[in-house]
Formats: C-alpha cells, sequence, structure tokens
C-alpha cells in the first residue's frame, strides 16, 4: 500500500463534511477514489455503491461496509441577535460541544465559519455555574450582529447543516494521525484501499463496497444498502472508540497502536462467533496485530446487515480512534494499515464452502 497516497486520500475524506443527510461532497470523493475499482451507482440517500470488476456469476457476494456520514448539528432558528440556534446531529456530550469552530452551509453551498458559544462565566450566576451545559443553551455565532444579516449577506437558512472545522494532521515520527470524522471516515478509506490492493486478484467471492449515509441517526443508511447488495457475508470496517485512555489498564481493549479490534458483542449485535474466530485465527497466522472486545454500548451497521435475508455472517474490523464523538480524533496510520491487510487476508481466505460453515 502506498502510504503517501493513502495518507492524502484519509485527509481529504476526513476533513470533506458530512454531517447525517448530507453526504454530498463525501460521495464525490468516494466516487473519485473509486474510480476504476468497479462499477459504481448511488441511490436517493446518497449511500454509495462500488461493484468490484471482474464480476463473477455464481459466487458468494461480499459486503464491505462503512458509513459515510459524520457527527454534527443543524441549524434550528435564528435568533434576532443574528446568533443560530441548533441541535445535535449524532450522539453528542453536551460537555464536549461548546467552545469550537464549526462551519455552517449557506444556501449557495458555501461553508461559513462560525463559533459554537455559550454564556460567559462572567454573566452567569452562581447556580448557573453549578449546572451541566445543554446543547438548548449554546448558540452558533459567526459574526452576524441581526437576523437580517444572516438572511440577506450570510444567506444561513435553517436546516442548515453544521459541521466541525477540524484540520488534519499526520505526525510521521509519532504514527498519529489528528483529524474530525474519523467515525468513519477511516473506513470509508479503508474500503478504497482494499479494493485498491485486491485489484487485479482472483478470488472467490464478488464484493460490493457499500458506504452508507446516515448511520449516526440509527443506521439508517445500512438499511437499505444491505437489502440492495443482499450480501452472504460482510464485514463492516468502523472506527471504533478507543479506551486506552479511559479504563484502568487489565480493561484496555481497543488501544491505538496496538492493531485493529474485533468486537465480539455490542449493543445491536452478537458477532457471528464462527466467522470471528476464523477472523482472529488468521490474523494471528499472518502476524497482523488485533485485538478482542466486548462491547456493552454502541453499535455499527453490522446490527442492521446481520438481520438481513437469512441472515448475514458479519464481523467488525475496528479502527481505534481516541475521542470520537468530538470534535478532534486521534489514531495510528499503523491500525488503519493493519485493517487494510487484515481485510484483504480474509477476502483471499474466503469462498463458498468457508462461508457456508459460518
Amino acid at each position: 500500500m502506498d502510504k503517501q497516497a493513502a495518507l492524502r486520500r484519509i485527509q481529504a475524506i476526513s476533513k470533506a463534511p458530512g454531517v447525517s443527510g448530507f453526504e454530498d461532497e463525501v460521495a464525490a470523493l468516494i466516487g473519485r477514489y473509486g474510480e476504476g475499482l468497479g462499477d459504481q451507482s448511488e441511490d436517493a440517500m446518497r449511500n454509495v455503491y462500488i461493484r468490484r470488476s471482474p464480476w463473477r456469476e455464481g459466487l458468494p457476494s461480499l459486503m464491505l461496509d462503512a458509513h459515510s456520514d459524520e457527527v454534527g448539528f443543524m441549524v434550528k432558528a435564528v435568533r434576532p441577535n443574528g446568533t443560530l440556534e441548533f441541535v445535535p446531529l449524532g450522539g453528542w456530550l453536551p460537555s464536549n460541544v461548546p467552545a469550537h469552530r464549526v462551519r455552517v452551509r449557506d444556501d449557495s453551498g458555501a461553508w461559513i465559519p462560525g463559533i459554537i458559544a455559550s454564556k460567559p462565566p462572567h454573566f452567569l450566576s452562581e447556580a448557573e455555574k453549578k449546572q451541566p451545559p445543554e446543547i438548548a443553551d449554546m448558540l452558533i455565532d459567526v459574526g452576524a450582529s441581526s437576523d437580517r444579516e444572516i438572511r440577506e449577506d450570510y444567506r444561513i437558512s435553517v436546516a442548515a447543516p453544521v459541521t466541525p472545522d477540524v484540520q488534519f494532521e499526520y505526525f510521521d515520527g509519532r504514527d498519529t494521525m489528528i483529524g474530525k470524522a474519523f467515525d468513519n471516515r477511516l473506513g470509508c478509506a479503508a474500503i478504497i484501499e482494499t479494493l485498491r490492493e485486491l485489484a487485479g486478484s482472483e478470488l472467490q467471492v464478488n464484493i460490493t463496497g457499500a458506504f452508507a449515509a446516515q448511520e449516526e441517526v440509527g443506521l439508517r443508511g445500512a438499511t437499505v444498502t444491505a437489502q440492495t447488495v443482499k450480501p452472504d457475508i460482510a464485514i463492516a470496517i468502523e472506527g471504533s472508540p478507543a479506551d486506552d485512555t479511559v479504563v484502568e489498564s487489565y480493561a484496555v481493549q481497543t488501544a491505538i497502536r496496538k492493531g485493529p479490534m474485533l468486537r465480539h458483542i455490542d449493543a445491536r449485535m452478537i458477532t457471528n462467533p464462527r466467522f470471528q474466530r476464523f477472523a482472529l485465527d488468521l490474523a494471528r497466522k499472518k502476524g497482523i496485530p488485533v485485538q478482542e472486545a466486548v462491547r456493552t454500548g454502541g453499535s455499527t451497521n453490522g446490527g442492521i446487515i446481520h438481520l438481513t435475508g437469512k441472515a448475514v455472517p458479519v464481523i467488525v474490523i475496528g479502527i481505534p480512534v481516541r475521542y470520537i464523538h468530538t470534535h478532534y480524533g486521534i489514531a495510528s496510520y499503523g491500525d488503519f494499515e493493519h485493517s487494510v491487510q487484515l481485510a484483504c487476508e480474509i477476502i483471499r481466505a474466503l469462498d463458498d464452502r468457508v462461508i457456508r460453515g459460518f
């Protein structure tokens, strides 16, 4: 895998604005980076499909899943003083929201910089200082002084999407990436790299890369992609919450720089244990570092995909990301690379007999 080219693709896909329901720019980038990898199509939700070439009739269908949306916000109302009320799209902790830069899309499609503001401490009562922050008490300030300015000069309307404003950085000596939307633009980039790595290989499965919209608001896009692809087997590649800075050392199961995480369970799926064991054994045989996790919270598109048709064996290859569902994520390029390597090895090892064994 060409590291520098992969990093350029990760950077572009990460930086692209694409909160739930507004994934247009991400979809366009995926289409560009997917050129030559297979037949492409989109549906009305902006789910993107890349059907790998060559497609051989009679082979099992494998779905590579990642979601293209990111957590963000939507403008709810414009106040007379020109500030914007907003609602969250996806799961945010209110304490992580204020005092960050965002971009608000105007009526022409341009992105206007702003700040998520809350009442300064100078104007808070003692009782207010002790209260936890609430998103309903926060505002987005783009620098306007009236609602007229917002309408006529800034041209921002109710329901405008709002995305975190974060630059991507990679620190080579530390193997560290910092940026936004690693949940789950890393998964999107990983599917592109997997298809590139497998180009020209003769496989015993047909592959569809499915980039699902609106995962962060209830796994909605995958409800459509799974019905469209009708897979026999699937791999979800996900930017997964790292726990190495938030739990005791003995409990760490998703550390950065320790390889992809394969979860046995989460809130929406018990992973097919036979497919899971196959993937874990293959990783160790090939010398690919992996981690195992038992999760009681969170979910992935696997929760939808595994219930499709007559049931689909699904595993989740989780790329560890610190601080997901905030403006910034920290991840390791090495974990990304090992995730692509693992996906490729699994795909090369699959055929109809193996899949029927799951």
